[in-house]
């Protein structure tokens, strides 16, 4: 529940923020007659990422046993694929996205209506469409779909909160220190996605190593205790992994730890040549 908790409050928020910078460029430019069409594309958004993580369910659960591995199994490797480039965007282009938003809706303001819904629509769709991806994997290794639907969906709502608050002026938070947090507990998660990926790859036959197993550790970590099931519904650590699972787990994990934690080279000017003779 925590980890779809996770990915609906982070995928959510970067959504709110979205939505929240258009409404407010629209209602301080005087052109609230236009709001209608951001709605409607953001409903259109929102519509289209429920269609699409409802396809991903009955696509897995009408094929047999092995494609059934395989496809959960490039779901998972594609999810991992789109947080990990979300995560390093957001950190690389929060600070300009606000600016850069506004600069398309003007464009689109100029050429009419529709501009405007696919201009919501296309900022929305993206968050919808990954949110989805990243549920169906993450999802994958629970007992049951009802704890991970509400764990993304008070996610989600939260960020409607935040965002709405935030939009208010009512809370203030440090959205670079939210996304720095969020951002380290995702790559967390992705590399359990990853290592759930690879089991499922397994499990398929496509890679050897099933029964090879790396370490052993159920006497100390239960996989019916209450901590034992924490650890392995967020983060899908689990007493008794392989060796390729382990490996690809440590693989992605250490060096985007490092990437994602080393310090961003600020952008300095050149200092103007002198005139002295």
């Amino acid at each position: 529940m925590f980890a779809s908790y996770l990915i609906g409050l982070r995928e959510g928020l970067e959504a709110t923020l979205v939505v929240s910078v258009l409404v407010a460029f629209l209602v301080k430019s005087d052109r609230k007659d236009k709001l209608p069409q951001v709605w409607a594309g953001v409903g259109v958004a929102v519509a289209l990422s429920v269609a699409f993580g409802a396809l991903l369910t009955f696509t897995a659960a009408r094929l047999e046993y092995t494609g059934q591995e395989l496809f959960e199994a490039i779901a998972s490797l594609l999810a991992v694929v789109f947080v990990t480039w979300m995560i390093f965007w957001m950190r690389r282009a929060a600070r300009a996205l606000s600016g850069e938003l506004r600069g398309k809706l003007s464009e689109a303001l100029q050429v009419g209506s529709f501009a405007v819904v696919v201009m919501a629509f296309l900022a929305v769709a993206r968050e919808g469409l990954e949110t989805a991806l990243l549920f169906f994997a993450a999802a994958q290794g629970a007992t049951t779909t009802v704890e991970p639907l509400i764990g993304i969906t008070l996610g989600v709502l939260t960020s409607v909160l935040i965002g709405w608050g935030l939009y208010r002026s009512a809370i203030k938070i440090n959205l670079t220190r939210f996304f720095t947090w969020t951002g380290l507990l995702l790559i967390l998660v992705a590399a359990g996605i990853l290592k759930y990926g690879v089991h499922d790859l397994q499990e398929a036959g496509v890679l050897p190593g099933l029964t090879t197993y790396a370490f052993d550790i159920s006497g100390v970590l239960p996989a019916d205790s209450w901590y034992g099931a924490l650890l392995s519904g967020i983060f899908n650590i689990t007493p008794q992994p392989s060796v390729a699972e382990v490996v690809a787990w440590a693989a992605y994990l250490v060096p985007t730890l490092f990437l994602f934690l080393r310090p961003q080279r600020s952008k300095t000017t050149p200092a103007p040549a002198s005139s002295a003779a």
